[in-house]
């Protein structure tokens, strides 16, 4: 059944998104069809894992919206209803995310029509909390540091940003309105990972210096 929604959809993405977003998506749409195909023999669930619907209901949307974002942030998606998402969020102003949570929902009431209240109402549940999940994934993986450094070592920071991080830097002239001072301060732009080993490199040489880091 999902070979069959996603080829249909594929064919939607296809006309409304192009060939290179189509490309990616069909290798994700057929790879998690296949997948799923596969588990369902080697591992059969005849019922859900635990009588928690609630418990199941939080990991039901947070591993699939952990995966869906990443695919989503290289320009690609898993197929489905996430295609459908894509066009929404291409032509309308907004975040993916959003764009999930209006292509989904009628399928969230559908799901209470079939199956009642309860469980029409914790898919509405769901939905709302993967879009969420999907936009902050996006960008938790897209965000980066503003650091800003006054220091008394401005050269040997500047070699450090350039020469070990391979990254730029801005210094201008400010001047200090506590110790009425001209100081050079930094500012550069970096990922966490490089914004925590800048921190450690000035803790080392200047211990005295001022940073601010902000997303």
């Amino acid at each position: 059944f999902m070979f069959i929604i996603n080829g249909v959809l594929i064919v939607l993405g296809l006309v409304f998104l192009g060939r290179a977003v189509i490309g990616a998506t069909l290798y994700s749409s057929v790879a998690l069809s296949f997948y799923v195909w596969v588990l369902e023999r080697a591992v059969p669930m005849a019922r859900p894992f635990t009588d928690d619907t609630f418990l199941e209901l939080c990991y039901a949307v947070i591993l699939p919206a952990a995966g869906s974002a990443i695919i989503f942030n290289i320009g690609a998606s898993s197929g489905g209803t996430d295609i459908i998402a894509m066009i929404l969020s291409k032509y309308t102003s907004l975040e993916i995310g959003k764009a999930l949570l209006v292509s989904d929902f009628c399928i969230a009431l559908f799901a209470g029509g079939l199956y009642g209240v309860r469980t029409g109402l914790y898919c509405v549940l769901g939905l709302l909390a993967k879009a969420f999940v999907v936009d902050g994934v996006i960008e938790g993986i897209n965000v980066r540091k503003k650091v800003t450094i006054v220091s008394r070592q401005p050269d040997k920071i500047n070699e450090f940003i350039m020469g070990t991080l391979h990254r730029g830097a801005t210094v201008y002239t400010a001047h200090g309105a506590f110790s009425g001072r001209d100081e050079q301060v930094i500012t550069t732009v970096l990922n966490r990972r490089e914004a925590v080993s800048l921190r450690n490199y000035i803790r080392r040489t200047d211990p005295g210096a001022f940073i601010t880091i902000v997303n």
